[in-house]
């Protein structure tokens, strides 16, 4: 579609290899540890609670005292989010009853019904790279062509999903505080059961918190607190998938190894933003094996030379992401929806 003369992005590091036998190496990084669970559950909900609460005593002196405090609590959150999608994957602790109680637990503080999130988020791991199962818990993304021959409204929809400021400020919103209060029409009797209990439950708690704190307090702290981890967690998992360089077929060519390792970011961060993001910015690893809990990320992609071949995302190389629009078949590379202009320019000039 975009022809050999445009701009082409810089050129990537080799990709390793995929013809060998990963599952040996990740098999022994698999293995939950109660002890490691256990403190990070700790300091996850105690320093979240903690700043909470200071949060509201600041609140009446100054908002300037408050507005650093939610920040740092947005990245709590995060932190609370990454435990709760562990658990979603069985891999937190060893125990499943654990695991779902904890799950329902912090799922409560980020809004999401932990059951009917699991169920969409298994979804999106056995089908990401795949050009044919889009849809479902992953970031809308269209062909060239489809967009092309999609109408006038469907193109505006498309490229306000694209924009920054709905992507950072008004998507986390709409899909924590609204999106997951309904089911998915496929979702089986026990999805939507914990989506209709989910709602309960936050019921409660906010009631309850809005008597102890008072309504006005509750809802600055907490939707402030969600706007900056909602902002921190979508741009995450943005750039996750949305990078160049990232592997995208159609389902009689996916493969389940190179979407992990080529579909998949290596968003290496330095160790306190790992803190804040439970490690997932090594993508590349949990694809590969979702069984791995997020404190053995990090030790899993050091464990062997092939993981550290993927492709390595900065925080600033990452802010190029934001650019990558639609997904090019002719040249198996995300572009731009300027390129993409500039494409039809050139292809009118030569017409007239």
């Amino acid at each position: 579609m975009i022809p050999d003369s445009a701009p082409h992005p810089d050129p990537a590091p080799a990709a390793p290899p995929l013809d060998f036998d990963w599952k040996p190496i990740v098999l022994r990084f698999q293995k939950p540890s109660s002890a490691r669970a256990t403190w990070q559950l700790a300091n996850t909900l105690g320093t979240f609670i903690l700043i909470w609460v200071l949060m509201y005593w600041t609140l009446p002196i100054s908002w300037w005292l408050t507005l650093p405090l939610a920040i740092l609590n947005g990245g709590v959150l995060v932190r609370a989010f990454i435990i709760f999608h562990d658990c979603g994957h069985g891999s937190f602790f060893k125990a499943r009853w654990a695991n779902d109680v904890v799950g329902f637990i912090t799922g409560m503080i980020n809004f999401t019904p932990y059951h009917h999130w699991r169920w969409e988020h298994s979804l999106h791991h056995a089908s990401s790279g795949d050009l044919d199962r889009r849809g479902t818990g992953d970031v809308w993304t269209m062909t060239v062509e489809e967009y092309l021959a999609s109408p006038r409204w469907r193109r505006l929809l498309y490229r306000l999903s694209r924009n920054p400021i709905f992507l950072l400020l008004l998507a986390p919103v709409l899909l924590f505080v609204i999106r997951e209060r309904w089911p998915s029409a496929r979702a089986n009797a026990r999805e939507r059961r914990s989506v209709w209990g989910m709602n309960a439950a936050l019921a409660v708690m906010v009631g309850t918190l809005c008597w102890i704190f008072g309504w006005k307090a509750y809802l600055v702290i907490q939707l402030t607190i969600s706007m900056v981890g909602g902002a921190i967690g979508v741009w995450m998992f943005y750039v996750q998938h949305q990078f160049e360089g990232a592997y995208w077929d159609r389902s009689h060519e996916w493969d389940y190894t190179t979407a992990a390792l080529q579909g998949s970011s290596y968003f290496h961060l330095p160790p306190i933003l790992q803190w804040f993001t439970g490690n997932i910015g090594f993508h590349h690893i949990h694809h590969l094996s979702p069984r791995i809990p997020n404190y053995n990320l990090e030790r899993c992609h050091k464990s062997h030379p092939i993981f550290q071949q993927v492709k390595e995302l900065t925080f600033r190389s990452s802010l190029k992401s934001i650019s990558y629009h639609l997904w090019d078949e002719s040249k198996r590379r995300l572009i731009s929806f300027r390129q993409l202009r500039e494409f039809q320019s050139g292809e009118s000039g030569q017409t007239a």
